[in-house]
């Protein structure tokens, strides 16, 4: 009998929150390391009561399987079992809060003169409401790996979970009727990968992802992501595959922002169009320091009163909130996050008649809470500012005076939204940005809701990508997303500098500008690596005049720093319907600069038009995760059963020791692993039940020493079950 070698997971027809009997069929996506067609023979013929349901055959080798678990468990015993194919949970990123309305002009159709017409947009995510009279005229069909039949539905309240947001996706990119999406003329096509509730796992966003490529789409939206930040994170390598078949992927940058390195894949693919989420026109609150001439952004906490104060007042250090507060009339009142509620914080200033209060966060990134404790409301404002500014604000108690101003938010980098760059070959994510706070659109019935996210800023990129499609199908793939690239807006903060690469990539995307670029740069975000030691890198930028007339490419010198050499071409001549390759030196010696991260533009133009080229390399090294996608899942189908577990360690290591403690007493409970020189990338293994120990949920403990000897720790939560999911 001839052997494969397979890896399976298990994708469950859920019916409501039903538990599935023992007898009852199940379906399984077995990946194969052989032909996909010769295994299908080898079923047909020794398991006929097995169903194939589906042959995978484009983004990896594989078969849709039905059967009992008595069926599916007689064919794995003989098979040869490799490894679990990895199992990361996605989950849409959206954010939904209290958003007021915000009348939203949707870009670029009316200026660019197109609809994207003709072109096919496959949106993979929670299912489509295609009867919503803004949708049902476009919406032309697809599949659900869910339930894995061709009716890609949202999930509804008698199902699960109820979902509703590939229904807002769709509508950004492709409504028509009271609300006009950006291309409201693109065909739309549903993959309903995640399920109740808009989770689902990466062999579910692998799957819909085939089934795009196989319909022929255009291109292809992921408004979904995950928690691990790697270039080789297996969705990111279907999506790197779905590109190389013609296919353009337009994904989500995610919402773990704003520190670094928080970008997660499919959004870490190489050849991905990763989209930042910026403010949507509203008017918004800060505090103006005139003294300092410092603007400094507040968020207000749910349940708090407006933030209308306009005279200047002096602040008042309130601690942690733990003790008693002098009178503070006249005054706001500044906390640091802590132990004690945000209410009670509230009410001690209230108490002693404080005009306001600020409480700022005691870690990195926005700080999102609420005063409302089911008591009398708070009668005074109180909002939220970022560790940073809270810092400086005690710094300088002395001479800082306060007022509130309203001030216009659009083109602002939204705080949430995810900062890359990506680990290992270190590549600046997202590349573009786009409106995604907040955005309404189409909702499952026939209304409309405003959501924001980078889920919401995608699918403006994919609809202006069909326009660009529509107007130029005689460009490539790369050229129509590098019209886009190139002649997107950078976008400044408040106090007029540039937000970083990692922020922001190119900046605003602007579609009708992209549609009539004379020039374009197919890769124009710079990515020059890791310096360990003085050496030159090297950058090739592709650039395609699409004009007919002759253009001037020209770049600016740097502003001259020591340890850091630049070899730029200074003046290129590009012909018409010319294709030129142009490279960019860098030498770097880390001995002079300093370890970490290292980016900025540089400045460019052709005509009177100005381009600035991101550009990034790390020294040494820099404080990014150094392991992540710590799971562990039960496999019972073989003859005894097993725990597959996997961990992506961007830089390996040459020792990885993982203890597990409980999580509400710190104790330590037992070693779960020792593994010697790993390499960097995903690690996947087996161990037994025994080996495993008891199931639980635990604080794992990740302890990695380096190759020179230097050891690193990593708190990841960890779920450990002896039960399949579904069960």
């Amino acid at each position: 009998m001839k052997r494969f070698s397979l890896l399976f997971i298990f994708v469950f027809i859920m019916t409501g929150f039903q538990p599935i009997q023992a007898a009852e069929q199940r379906t399984v996506i077995i990946e194969l390391d052989e032909d996909a067609a010769a295994y299908r023979k080898y079923v047909e013929l020794h398991h006929p009561f097995i169903e194939i349901v589906e042959e995978f055959d484009t983004l990896f080798q594989g078969l849709a399987l039905r059967g009992t678990d008595a069926q599916l468990r007689v064919l794995f015993q003989k098979g040869h079992l490799l490894h679990i194919h990895p199992v990361q949970t996605y989950e849409a990123t959206s954010r939904e809060g209290d958003i007021p309305f915000v009348t939203q002009e949707f870009l670029g159709s009316k200026e660019a003169g197109v609809t994207g017409k003709g072109v096919k947009v496959g949106v993979i995510d929670t299912g489509i409401d295609y009867k919503h009279p803004d949708l049902k005229r476009n919406y032309k069909g697809g599949f659900d790996v869910v339930d894995w039949d061709d009716d890609p539905m949202e999930t509804t309240p008698k199902e699960g979970e109820a979902t509703i947001h590939g229904t807002h996706v769709a509508g950004i990119i492709a409504a028509n009727g009271q609300m006009k999406g950006i291309a409201p003329d693109a065909e739309i096509y549903s993959y309903r990968a995640l399920g109740p509730g808009g989770t689902g796992t990466s062999v579910q966003v692998i799957a819909a992802i085939e089934k795009a490529v196989e319909d022929k789409m255009d291109i292809i939206n992921l408004s979904l992501g995950s928690s691990v930040n790697g270039p080789d994170w297996p969705t990111s390598l279907a999506v790197n595959k779905a590109v190389e078949m013609g296919v353009s992927v337009v994904t989500a940058n995610g919402n773990e922002g704003p520190a670094n390195w928080t970008v997660g894949s499919p959004a870490t693919a190489t050849k991905a169009l990763s989209v930042g989420a910026i403010t949507t026109p509203q008017k918004s609150a800060v505090l103006h320091e005139s003294f300092h001439k410092k603007l400094i952004p507040i968020v207000p906490l749910q349940g708090s009163e407006p933030w209308q104060q306009r005279r200047s007042l002096p602040i008042l250090d309130g601690g942690t909130g733990e003790k008693e507060l002098p009178d503070a009339a006249g005054r706001i009142v500044l906390f640091k996050r802590g132990k004690i509620p945000f209410a009670e914080k509230a009410r001690a200033a209230e108490r002693a008649n404080a005009a306001a209060v600020l409480i700022y966060n005691d870690g990195s990134g926005p700080l999102e809470a609420s005063i409302e404790d089911g008591k009398e409301p708070i009668s005074i404002p109180v909002a939220a500012v970022t560790k940073k500014d809270g810092q400086w604000l005690l710094e300088n108690e002395g001479t800082v005076q306060l007022a509130a101003r309203q001030i216009e938010l659009q083109n602002r980098m939204a705080a949430f939204s995810s900062r890359g760059p990506v680990t290992r070959n270190w590549a600046i994510k997202p590349e573009i940005a786009a409106p995604g706070a907040p955005v309404w659109s189409t909702v499952p019935g026939s209304g409309y809701q405003a959501l924001q996210g980078t889920s919401m800023a995608a699918p403006y990129v994919a609809g202006a990508l069909a326009l660009v499609k529509e107007a130029h199908p005689e460009w490539t793939d790369a050229q129509q997303i590098g019209a886009l690239l190139t002649t997107a807006q950078k976008l400044l903060k408040p106090d007029g500098t540039p937000y970083d690469p990692i922020e922001q990539g190119m900046g605003k995307m602007q579609p009708a500008k992209a549609i009539a670029a004379p020039l374009i740069i197919e890769n124009p975000l710079l990515r020059f690596g890791k310096f360990d030691s003085k050496q030159e890198a090297e950058y090739t930028l592709v650039v395609h005049n699409v004009s007919d007339v002759q253009q001037q490419l020209q770049f600016d010198s740097p502003k001259a720093e020591s340890g850091i050499r630049w070899q730029l071409p200074m003046n290129v001549k590009v012909n018409p319907h010319e294709t030129k390759r142009m490279k960019i030196g860098l030498s770097v010696n880390p001995d002079i600069q300093k370890a970490g991260l290292h980016q900025g533009y540089l400045a460019a133009k052709y005509g009177k038009l100005e381009l600035q080229l991101p550009y990034l390399f790390l020294v040494k090294q820099a404080d990014y995760p150094k392991a992540m996608g710590l799971e562990m899942e039960w496999k019972p189908l073989d003859r005894k059963g097993e725990y597959r577990y996997q961990i992506y360690l961007p830089e390996g290591a040459a020792e990885l020791r993982i203890d597990l403690y409980d999580p509400d007493t710190l104790i330590h409970d037992r070693r779960l692993l020792i593994r010697k020189h790993v390499d960097a990338g995903l690690l996947k293994g087996s161990m037994s039940k025994r080996e495993a120990g008891k199931p639980g949920v635990y604080l794992a403990m990740v302890q990695l020493r380096t190759e020179d000897g230097k050891y690193v720790n990593i708190e990841l939560p960890l779920y450990l079950s002896d039960q399949m999911l579904g069960k």
